[in-house]
């Protein structure tokens, strides 16, 4: 299939038809990527759901190979989960050489008459994920209250356990822990102010020190507490803090059992709100980042940038220099295009307000607030030394910001203009400095 609609974003996951929402089922098994997501088989809306399925080996090519690789079921629709390699083989649903796959997921319908309860259920997979079984013996845990769902699955080491993390309702999370991922353990309620559904929970270095590491609780809109946990009990270190200020992040989920050697925790998106007129697909994904933590003046922070994979697609390249731009001064990047990788180091004064032209878009830092704003939103960005660092994805239907290498991220889709608008800088207050800048043209991702 072509996939080369006038609206079909180029390097950002987009199902090959249909409604899609939050990313699923996020693994790493022999060699290939599994991207699952909710996913809506007949309609151009949000209804009953199923797992569509996507599988790649570099997380910018994609193949789609399921409409529903879970399917509804008369115990409902199927919602958000998880997916794990159960490598010991400790559910004891393997049956050839290599370990199965187990997918959970929240089963039900509170739409039905009468309401079908939302449940934790879990399928197993022998075959690389393209065929599966769900347990006779779901829902593995009950019913708890209201739409209790999203359950997330991962590893604890030194406990030897598994561990989910489920969201229960408002602002509420439960911990449970399992030895054969059937049965399951409550340990601990968190409550995280603002935040709700879809949660994550993964172990980073601080700093790249293996020896320093802290726990990361994340929910659906990128708001996320620091701490440690012992595979009983979570204890937080901060409060809620927030890794996505963009207005179409939300739902990001992160990739189990990527190989030590590569080492790295990647995330993925559901870019909400997008809106994609006459096409046969609606929603897309972010493109896929890397998270890692850092100490910062204020404490230690996530940090978010996108995945080295994106060099893969880098085409046509032009840079600056230490160029000097006055007050007023508009420097044309690329006369025409839509998907492009910019990379951009500017220095600044207190005065300085710069302005990026993105498909007839503006998005504007201003030194002064030291704020990065577009869209109708704004988010704190600081200079370091006078300098403030950019990385810009753009796609047809879509904009990534990362400033200062991933201490700020924000996430966007837009309709672009008619007219074929360039890709632009001036300076709308005060000179500025133009320390490096590289425009990266992209090839598609569709087109192999």
């Amino acid at each position: 299939m072509a996939y080369d609609e006038v609206l079909r974003p180029q390097y950002h996951f987009t199902p090959e038809k249909e409604w899609m929402n939050d990313p699923n089922g996020l693994v790493y098994d022999q060699g290939e990527y599994h991207l699952f997501f909710q996913h809506s088989p007949g309609s151009m809306v949000h209804g009953p759901t199923t797992w569509g399925h996507a599988v790649g080996t570099d997380l910018v090519h994609w193949e789609q190979i399921h409409h529903a690789a879970l399917d509804e079921d008369d115990m409902g629709w199927i919602w958000s989960g998880s997916a794990v390699s159960d490598h010991q083989n400790t559910s004891g649903f393997q049956t050839g050489q290599n370990p199965p796959l187990i997918a959970f997921y929240t089963v039900g319908d509170t739409s039905s008459t009468p309401r079908k309860p939302c449940t934790q259920c879990i399928a197993y997979s022998n075959d690389r994920g393209r065929t599966w079984t769900k347990y006779d013996g779901n829902p593995v845990i009950g019913h708890i209250r209201a739409e209790n769902r999203d359950p997330k699955v991962v590893w604890h080491a030194s406990s030897g356990r598994w561990i989910m993390a489920l969201f229960l309702h408002v602002n509420d999370y439960r911990l449970f822990a399992s030895d054969d991922l059937k049965t399951w353990e409550p340990l601990q309620d968190l409550t995280l102010p603002g935040v709700s559904e879809c949660p994550d929970l993964f172990e980073l270095p601080v700093d790249g020190n293996l020896s320093d590491k802290r726990w990361v609780f994340w929910g659906a809109n990128g708001g996320y507490i620091v701490g440690r946990f012992d595979g009983r009990f979570f204890t937080p270190e901060t409060d809620v803090l927030h890794a996505e200020t963009g207005a179409n992040g939300y739902a990001a989920q992160t990739w189990s059992d990527i190989p030590p050697d590569d080492g790295r925790r990647v995330q993925i998106s559901w870019m909400a709100g997008g809106k994609y007129p006459a096409m046969p697909f609606n929603q897309q994904m972010s493109f896929p980042v890397e998270l890692t933590l850092r100490s910062m003046p204020d404490g230690i922070r996530l940090f978010r940038r996108p995945v080295r994979e994106i060099e893969l697609l880098h085409n046509k390249s032009r840079s600056w220099f230490n160029e000097a731009r006055a007050e007023g001064s508009r420097l044309i990047i690329a006369e025409k295009g839509d998907l492009f990788d910019v990379r951009i180091g500017i220095k600044v004064n207190r005065k300085t307000v710069f302005e990026i032209e993105v498909q007839g878009h503006l998005l504007a830092y201003d030194a002064g607030q030291q704020t990065i704003s577009g869209f109708g939103k704004s988010a704190p960005l600081r200079t370091i030394d006078d300098r403030v660092e950019l990385q810009l994805l753009v796609d047809r239907t879509s904009l990534e910001i990362f400033g200062n290498n991933g201490e700020v991220s924000m996430s966007f889709c837009f309709l672009p203009e008619a007219a074929n608008y360039p890709l632009a800088l001036h300076s709308d207050v005060g000179s500025f400095q133009v320390r490096n800048l590289t425009v990266h043209e992209l090839r598609s991702a569709w087109r192999v």
